[in-house]
């Protein structure tokens, strides 16, 4: 097995086979981007003896650094992410870029991108991860790039006004200082969580709030510090073994679900097939949108006495209502396909159920295969008729409504 350090013949081969399969399926689409990452060795940017397939992995991040516990608190973001998200951020030469995630890889890619008379600073509340970062980019040549140990939910000293703000830790809510040194015609790209649900969102100011022009599929690490926040977690009573979870407030009482495993599990087929690769992005958002008690299901399969049987233990897509709960599964349906359905339990299953399925099947007859919703971040003391769209999520620092475009 060949690590980073001993071949940097076949790391170039393992990087330029890896960049060619990211342009071929669209992750990267401009030469520019291309050239910063074929250009920059990444294997120089992971812990020492990672294996080159490892490294060039196109859809691996590389940890760098965990808790105490075993958490990944900072990594090496996986080149098909870092290739997207350098897309959504249309750094020109010349601009003035502050990264918030530090770690070293992504900021000299930026560096590459905004050349000698643009500059780079980037942030990370760790110490650690920039001492390793600062470390990094002055042994590699990337020495211009301004390192900053700080919480990025605070105005960054000596910055100024940014033309491109590049979020590379999963953010909960939009801080009002990146708005505020945000260039007014800047891009802001940030991994924003918004009902348990992670898009990489590039945003511009419109009017006095962010639009957004792009959302892509991702998953990062959380923001520390004073933007940190962390979902609820709710065990159904009568079981250990099933969890929902909820990244806005708890919908209902908790109590309301205290019967919900003592009834009959109602099973019911909706007719919606998808193929077994077809993107399910829009689905997520969309019941996001439409079910009031949209949140995520996981089981805990070493104590399952079979009382649920989610398709994907660690993840499902679910929603409650007063005192029943539902989640969606799927079975094969021919070769290619498979079929979604919906399980329900407590004593208004079967109307969830109903509900659920009303809304999968306006998904696939509305929104599949077309855009995303325009995602938009308002301040937080806009008031409803300051603010466009079909679900409003309250945050600390923000508003943040969820619509899908005109037809």
């Amino acid at each position: 097995m060949t690590d980073a350090t001993s071949d940097t013949g076949e790391a170039t081969r393992q990087r330029n086979k890896m960049i060619d399969q990211l342009r071929d399926e669209g992750w990267i689409t401009s030469p520019e981007v291309e050239a910063v990452m074929r250009k920059v060795p990444r294997e120089r940017f992971t812990p020492p003896g990672t294996p080159l397939a490892e490294v060039y992995d196109p859809w691996s991040a590389v940890v760098t650094k965990t808790s105490e516990h075993g958490v990944q608190t900072s990594s090496v973001s996986a080149p098909q992410v870092q290739g997207f998200m350098l897309e959504q951020a249309q750094v020109k030469p010349g601009m003035t870029v502050l990264e918030i995630g530090s770690g070293g890889m992504n900021a000299a890619y930026l560096a590459e991108l905004v050349g000698p008379e643009g500059s780079v600073t980037t942030v990370d509340i760790d110490p650690d991860v920039t001492a390793r970062a600062e470390c990094l980019l002055s042994e590699n040549g990337y020495d211009r790039v301004r390192v900053v140990t700080a919480d990025a939910a605070d105005p960054i000293p000596g910055l100024g006004m940014a033309d491109v703000i590049l979020v590379t830790v999963g953010a909960w809510d939009i801080p009002p200082a990146w708005t505020h040194q945000l260039n007014p015609k800047g891009q802001l790209v940030v991994p924003l969580r918004m009902r348990g649900l992670t898009r990489s969102v590039s945003f511009v100011l419109n009017d006095g709030h962010l639009e957004s022009e792009s959302a892509k599929l991702c998953g990062f690490v959380p923001m520390q510090g004073a933007t940190e926040h962390q979902e609820q977690l709710l065990l159904v009573a009568g079981t250990e073994e099933v969890a929902l979870r909820f990244d806005d407030g708890l919908p209902i009482e908790p109590g309301q679900l205290d019967n919900a495993v003592t009834t009959p599990r109602i099973e019911t087929w909706t007719g919606v097939t998808i193929g077994r690769s077809e993107p399910i992005a829009t689905l997520q958002m969309h019941l996001a949108i439409t079910m009031p008690g949209f949140c995520t299901m996981s089981l805990d399969e070493e104590k399952s006495t079979g009382v649920v049987a989610p398709t994907n233990p660690r993840f499902s897509l679910a929603a409650v209502s007063d005192d029943s709960f539902a989640y969606l599964v799927v079975r094969p349906a021919g070769d290619s396909d498979v079929e979604y359905g919906v399980h329900a339990l407590g004593q208004h299953a079967q109307q969830l159920a109903d509900e659920l399925t009303a809304s999968l099947r306006d998904w696939a007859t509305l929104r599949r295969g077309g855009p995303d919703p325009i995602i938009r971040v308002y301040p937080a003391d806009a008031t409803d008729d300051q603010i466009a769209g079909d679900r409003v999520i309250d945050k600390t620092h923000s508003r943040i409504s969820l619509s899908w475009p005109a037809a």
